[in-house]
């Protein structure tokens, strides 16, 4: 599975459902229950009511180099390491 895949919900990290991902497995950083949405154009955004947690990326770059998906990655590997810690 790549980067991007693993990001957008799917395979063993997820599945859809309202239009959006739905985390269904506990995967790298986020728990169960995490919803939301990454854009092609560089964006992401997801909530986490387990956690009271919600985070927005907004970025310039969209998708088109490796970078941006590990720009994203990053973001919430941060973000959940900071409430973890």
């Amino acid at each position: 599975m790549s980067l991007i895949d693993g990001m957008l919900g799917q395979g063993q990290h997820g599945g859809w459902g309202f239009g959006m991902t739905v985390r269904t497995y506990r995967g790298d950083y986020a728990p169960i229950g995490q919803f939301g949405w990454d854009g092609g154009a560089g964006t992401t955004t997801y909530a986490d009511p387990h956690n009271q947690l919600v985070g927005i990326l907004l970025t310039q770059t969209g998708m088109s180099t490796p970078d941006s998906a590990r720009a994203i990655h990053d973001f919430w590997t941060t973000l959940y390491q900071a409430i973890d810690g």
